[in-house]
């Protein structure tokens, strides 16, 4: 197994317990509070990536691996609103039952296979290593995501530790 395939693996192997951990202990008026009205809630975050999850990444293997072009994806169109009444602990949960099926495809993966091609309908001509480091970044992004949203209320409460904060606080308009 090659390097870039063994990083892979681990980071999608780690966002699911990462969820888990986030959603079992921080309360819910948190997970759903979010940090400016365009802004994402770390439970958003979350159900944006069981969506992909169920819809994207995974087709999008498997079409490279049999050499299918394959369709965009627009979170905004395409994507599904969070259940109201589900616990954020059972959101985790299915996410990290999702993403095992993933990761069994993910395992067939040689390095071989890295170089392979196939149409995205927006990017044009994309390989299966781009579409590895694509997955994994797009993980550790809405784990920064959630984590910047879990934080705006206790940055604007830090009095004159704030301004240490200035790279990470968002900034709401009106």
């Amino acid at each position: 197994m090659s390097n870039l395939l063994r990083q892979i693996q681990a980071v999608l192997t780690n966002t699911p317990h990462q969820w888990g951990s986030l959603t079992g202990t921080i309360p819910l008026e948190l997970l759903s509070r979010r940090p400016a009205p365009q802004e994402w809630s770390a439970l958003e975050c979350l159900n944006h990536l069981l969506d992909t999850e169920k819809l994207v990444f995974p087709k999008r293997l498997e079409a490279l691996l049999a050499g299918r072009d394959f369709e965009a994806f627009h979170p905004e169109a395409h994507g599904s609103q969070a259940p109201v009444n589900l616990n954020p602990a059972d959101l985790a949960a299915e996410f990290h039952q999702v993403r095992g099926v993933s990761l069994k495809t993910l395992a067939k993966v040689t390095p071989g296979d890295l170089s392979r091609t196939a149409r995205h309908s927006e990017l044009g001509l994309v390989t299966l290593s781009e579409l590895l480091n694509e997955w994994a970044g797009h993980d550790l992004l809405h784990l920064v995501q959630a984590g910047r949203a879990l934080m705006q209320p206790f940055i604007t409460g830090s009095g004159p530790w704030r301004p240490y904060f200035k790279e990470h606080e968002i900034k709401v308009c009106n």
